[in-house]
């Protein structure tokens, strides 16, 4: 490698230290009614937090496969959480489609995309990957087939 290519990696690297996030805790409301908290539902090893919409087709391609994902891992420490940013219009679609999907997670409804837009994330679906110590370790944006590897690759290797 050479010594320039070496700098801009150490470079790069401390800026992504640098400007690491964390997730704050948060309560929102369950597909039941029940205000639960990030606190409450997070993983001893890694939480999974997916946003989504109902109508979003790439969100609830990936849903089932996420659902697979859960509980291979679930044993190691994950915990994952869905949370659904569909407003007004969409909310009470929100428990038949992630009933229909066979989601076996939590899912919390953030109608006005507070907790989604603390991050900034701008598409659907958004995928985080956080550590024990609540720090965002991984993002993926959108989803189509195969990426439920691709996440269940990064899952593995972060619970080693």
């Amino acid at each position: 490698m050479s010594k320039y290519l070496y700098c801009a990696s150490l470079v790069l690297c401390a800026y992504v230290a640098m400007t690491a996030q964390t997730v704050s805790d948060f309560s929102l409301e369950d597909i039941d009614g029940e205000l639960v908290s990030y606190e409450e539902l997070k993983g001893e090893q890694l939480t999974v937090i997916d946003f989504w919409a109902t109508w979003c087709k790439p969100c609830t391609k990936a849903m089932p496969k996420l659902n697979k994902i859960y509980e291979e891992y679930q044993v190691d420490g994950l915990n994952m959480i869905g949370i659904s940013c569909d407003g007004p219009r969409s909310i009470a679609k929100v428990k038949p489609v992630a009933k229909s999907l066979g989601v076996d997670y939590a899912i919390l409804k953030d109608i006005d995309c507070e907790v989604m837009n603390s991050f900034q994330f701008q598409a659907f679906p958004t995928l985080i990957i956080v550590d024990q110590d609540d720090e965002i370790v991984w993002v993926h944006e959108g989803f189509s087939s195969g990426d439920e590897e691709l996440i269940a690759e990064h899952i593995r290797e972060l619970l080693k």
